[in-house]
């Protein structure tokens, strides 16, 4: 069996690994993609909170790599790479929790 290509900082789970060797023309497409490529795609099915979430971004994994994706669609982005700084947005939502209402609390309507 051919050693499946990972991430730059994270690493492919078993269950998106059966589903990419479940179609030989995907797993050849996720085989050449670019390590950064592969870092996001795991990292957004990583960030999933709940197994039906993270089953459903395996499957849109699949899907987008068909299409000719390279990341995922509507993705911020893997906050965990250390070789670049996290955008304000990134930084502010995904990394220090803020909600959407922004320092000074909810905003009335």
């Amino acid at each position: 069996m051919t050693e499946l290509a990972q991430g730059t900082v994270h690493t492919v789970g078993p269950d998106l690994e059966a589903a990419l060797r479940s179609d030989t023309k995907v797993l050849q497409i996720w085989q050449g993609l670019t390590p950064l490529g592969r870092n996001e795609f795991i990292c957004w099915v990583d960030d999933a909170k709940q197994p039906a979430t993270r089953e459903r971004r395996i499957g849109r994994t699949l899907a987008e790599l068909q299409e000719g994706k390279t990341r995922p669609c509507c993705w911020a982005g893997c906050i965990h790479r250390a070789d670049k700084t996290p955008s304000p947005w990134q930084q502010a939502v995904l990394i220090d929790g803020k909600n959407r209402d922004g320092p000074k609390g909810p905003q009335s309507a």
